[in-house]
């Protein structure tokens, strides 16, 4: 671990101790309250934690040059460069990289990690960039077109990792309608929603990569649940307080039937 230990734990100790699980010993390093305001979705660095030991650690080597694409507001960004020491595009269409500038530069990062402002369909960036790419609850936005991996592997030097979280059900789900006991709930983005099943026969079809991890987190929907509770209670703005009360709706109608996270990762040919 880099020597600068900024963001710094929490003073808020009931915070801290309620987002403190034994499975993620990296994150609960962090200020609890910072995760929280700094929060686009499921708790990123519980994911990226999850994520970390599939990439392996030749992709992940100090210096390893790494896309995060969909940072968001870079918290993903700023662990990759404190945990694992790589150099770090943070890369996002909806956060201004003025905005990741400020929060990377007081997380004392501002020289591993450059941020970025992209669509992940027009990436300027040259073949053979990067040693891994990951993406934490965002490549399910823009990731599930048939032909989409084969032109962002491209970026991947070969034999380079590409590793992703997402959202995910348990099983795919068949016909047009959502089901019964999330029908209440159901947003038309959920669609996008795969198993690890579909994910791993998806990329192995594209030819781009040899796929090394395809799974399921167990009991994943716990964990999310947590969380939005925890941020629909605590964070300072309402958009993001209302979004985590509709996933704490969700999970609880749902109770772990479906819902949760898959892990994929891929080796570029």
């Amino acid at each position: 671990m880099s020597d600068a230990v900024s963001p710094a734990p929490s003073k808020d100790a009931s915070l801290t101790d309620r987002l403190t699980l034994p499975r993620y010993p990296l994150s609960s390093t962090y200020d609890a309250r910072w995760a929280v305001e700094n929060q686009m979705g499921p708790h990123a660095l519980w994911l990226l934690e999850w994520l970390a030991p599939a990439l392996g650690l030749d992709a992940l080597r100090p210096c390893a040059r790494v896309l995060d694409l969909g940072c968001g507001r870079a918290m993903t960004s700023i662990f990759l460069a404190r945990e694992f020491h790589a150099q770090v595009t943070a890369a996002d269409l909806w956060i201004r990289p003025d905005d990741n500038a400020g929060r990377i530069a007081e997380a004392g990062f501002a020289d591993r990690v450059q941020p970025v402002h992209v669509e992940a369909h027009d990436l300027p960036f040259a073949e053979g960039s990067f040693d891994a790419i990951v993406s934490v609850d965002a490549y399910q936005y823009f990731g599930t077109a048939d032909l989409y991996l084969p032109t962002l592997t491209r970026l991947l030097k070969p034999g380079g990792r590409i590793g992703i979280v997402v959202p995910a059900v348990r099983e795919e789900l068949d016909g047009a309608e959502p089901p019964e006991h999330l029908k209440a709930h159901w947003d038309p983005g959920f669609w996008a929603f795969h198993s690890a099943g579909w994910w791993h026969r998806h990329w192995t079809r594209s030819g781009a990569v040899q796929v090394e991890a395809a799974d399921w987190l167990e009991d994943g929907w716990r964990d999310w649940l947590l969380w939005s509770e925890v941020c629909a209670a605590e964070s300072p703005y309402p958009e993001m307080a209302r979004m985590a009360r509709e996933s704490v709706e969700l999970l609880k109608a749902d109770r772990g039937q479906l819902l949760g996270f898959a892990r994929i990762v891929g080796r570029r040919r």
